[in-house]
């Protein structure tokens, strides 16, 4: 594959996806936690408490990746990596 030199001007980040993903995640773990709490369904509930830990914590990745802003890219004049 050729690297054509525009990558870093026409490169998208996944990160703002992943950040409404992961909020849409957070909101069905809390749901699904109280829920199941309520139900009296301990071992779903402690599931969906773990999954939501576990959301919680991509989520503040996602947001701490996203503050960082952009890295550096390699200009016209880095030859590609040869695989």
């Amino acid at each position: 594959m050729r690297r054509t030199g525009s990558e870093p001007r026409t490169a998208r980040s996944p990160l703002r996806s992943r950040f409404w993903l992961a909020l849409w995640g957070l909101i069905w773990a809390a749901a699904g936690t109280a829920g199941f709490a309520l139900a009296g369904r301990t071992g779903w509930a402690v599931a969906c408490g773990v999954l939501f830990l576990v959301v919680t914590a991509d989520l503040l990745f996602i947001v701490r990746h996203i503050r960082q802003g952009p890295h550096y890219q390699p200009g016209r004049d880095v030859p590609p990596y040869e695989p």
